[in-house]
């Protein structure tokens, strides 16, 4: 059950101002029965200026005196008309205009110190956008000779909790993002051996187009006919006859 706002201030003005038992102010403001007893007996918040919950609206007068008429009854808070705020989920981080100056000099000081964060998680830290991320990283920010790397945290764009999140995240990522990467350097591997094989066999087919087929030069080449060694004699014995 919703406790209301100063709970004990809130006891101290029911006893002072109201005819509710012990036991109806300690259910509705979360103490202890023997507690809301000390404060009517004056040993516990003396002093203390209690708080009129009727005044705050978290009362109404003919709900004390329907508990005032019934003390078996229970005290129920009253519910505000007025829309509460809620708080923004989703949406880009507001920053202050004193500190917008500020984030390039965040941005830096995370792209240095956790290089393994994500540019998503760097926009969502300092509510900036992935082209500035990129500008400051590649020094392509019209601003870059006067930026200085400077915690965040400490400047006051972000919360040590949200970068302690943020941090985890991005080590969970990892052993997952080092397998893929792994996976890319093998597949690349095997692509050039792949592209060196072809071009050896390429290179080797031009150098010897008979090597596809199985085959040497040297079988493909007509074989030379035999030379007879007589072949020649009797031209030689007749020159030697006309000499003589």
């Amino acid at each position: 059950m919703a406790q209301p706002l100063m709970p004990k201030a809130t006891a101290v003005w029911l006893v002072e101002n109201t005819a509710l038992s012990f036991d109806q102010i300690a259910q509705f403001c979360g103490l202890h029965r023997l507690e809301v007893q000390a404060i009517a007996d004056g040993e516990v918040a003396v002093g203390m200026v209690g708080m009129d919950p009727v005044a705050s609206g978290q009362l109404t007068k003919q709900e004390i005196e329907r508990c005032e008429n019934d003390p078996s009854a229970e005290l129920m808070l009253h519910q505000p008309d007025i829309p509460m705020p809620q708080r923004r989920s989703k949406g880009p981080r507001y920053t202050p205009v004193t500190k917008r100056a500020e984030k390039p000099d965040a941005v830096s000081w995370l792209l240095k110190t956790y290089p393994e964060l994500s540019d998503a998680a760097v926009a969502r830290l300092i509510g900036t956008t992935k082209q500035t991320i990129n500008s400051i990283r590649d020094k392509s920010h019209w601003n870059t000779p006067n930026i200085k790397p400077r915690s965040p945290v400490m400047l006051g764009i972000c919360r040590q909790a949200d970068l302690d999140v943020e941090l985890e995240k991005a080590r969970k990522r990892r052993p997952q993002e080092a397998a893929e990467a792994e996976e890319k350097r093998a597949a690349e591997a095997a692509r050039l051996e792949e592209e060196r094989q072809r071009e050896q066999a390429a290179a080797e087919a031009e150098a010897d187009p008979f090597a596809a087929f199985g085959l040497s030069r040297r079988e493909h080449e007509p074989e030379e006919p035999m030379r007879d060694p007589f072949a020649n004699m009797g031209d030689r014995r007749d020159d030697d006859d006309r000499e003589g």
